[in-house]
């Protein structure tokens, strides 16, 4: 009882800190209809829905209010002039976002430019204002534990508010090896900044393990939905499930 009580207990935290996302190609109103009537459940809500910028707009219309609306910039590739970042992060925010999810330039890192990197966040934050900036740092294509480190120390210094791990869209997207190499980072910055693990977490006992390592890493406690996302579109049907007392679900494939 100790433990279902304990893994209950992790799944209602994940679920406050859940980004729940719809970034597929095939995504259209309906779905983003059906992302917000998913996202208000019995045991309270998400942290925010994640979706195309073209969908920004409708989902801050339909989304409860206490619901954030994150939208992607320069996603999935990273490719962009700082000037195309900037002004896809203004129309964003204008179409009603909350938070920016961007992809830095890791193409530039892994060649040793690390201060595009700094140069990208520093812009894309200046043009975000007070909204929360997540640098998605892609840790799944880095060559090394080393290189992960770079991207986010180098995110950080220009002014990151998240390190995100993935965008969900390469074969290798959120592992906890990276994950604890991203916390680390935070853990020695000179500020706040919060952690988002994205792509491949479709489990409670997944969720409770990154949960676990935030609080070695950072402190009992430390993890909520001001400093820890989940980003996932089938985690939170197995966090029902173990709310339930239900056996385990297996989520979809997807975000």
């Amino acid at each position: 009882m100790t433990d279902l009580l304990a893994e209950q207990d992790a799944a209602r935290l994940a679920l406050r800190c859940l980004d729940l996302t719809n970034l597929n190609d095939d995504c259209d109103e309906d779905a983003i209809r059906a992302l917000a009537d998913r996202a208000v459940t019995r045991y309270g809500s998400v942290a925010a829905l994640c979706v195309w910028p073209r969908f920004a707009r409708l989902a801050r219309e339909i989304a409860a209010p206490d619901i954030k609306i994150a939208t992607v910039v320069v996603f999935p590739t990273g490719e962009a002039t700082d000037e195309e970042a900037m002004e896809e992060t203004r129309h964003a925010l204008f179409e009603g976002a909350d938070e920016i999810d961007m992809v830095i330039p890791w193409r530039d890192l892994m060649e040793g430019r690390d201060a595009t990197v700094r140069s990208r966040v520093e812009r894309v934050k200046r043009a975000a204002g007070d909204a929360p900036v997540k640098a998605i740092l892609e840790t799944g294509v880095l060559e090394s534990a080393a290189m992960m480190r770079r991207a986010a120390d180098a995110a950080i210094e220009g002014g990151a508010d998240f390190l995100k791990t993935s965008t969900g869209k390469v074969p290798v997207n959120a592992t906890l090896s990276a994950a604890e190499i991203l916390l680390t980072a935070i853990s020695t910055a000179d500020r706040p900044v919060g952690f988002k693990a994205a792509g491949g977490i479709r489990t409670t006992a997944e969720a409770w393990a990154y949960l676990e390592m935030a609080d070695r890493i950072m402190g009992e406690g430390w993890a909520s939905p001001q400093t820890f996302r989940f980003g996932a579109s089938g985690l939170l049907d197995s966090l029902i499930a173990t709310l339930n007392g239900a056996a385990p679900v297996t989520a979809q494939e997807g975000y």
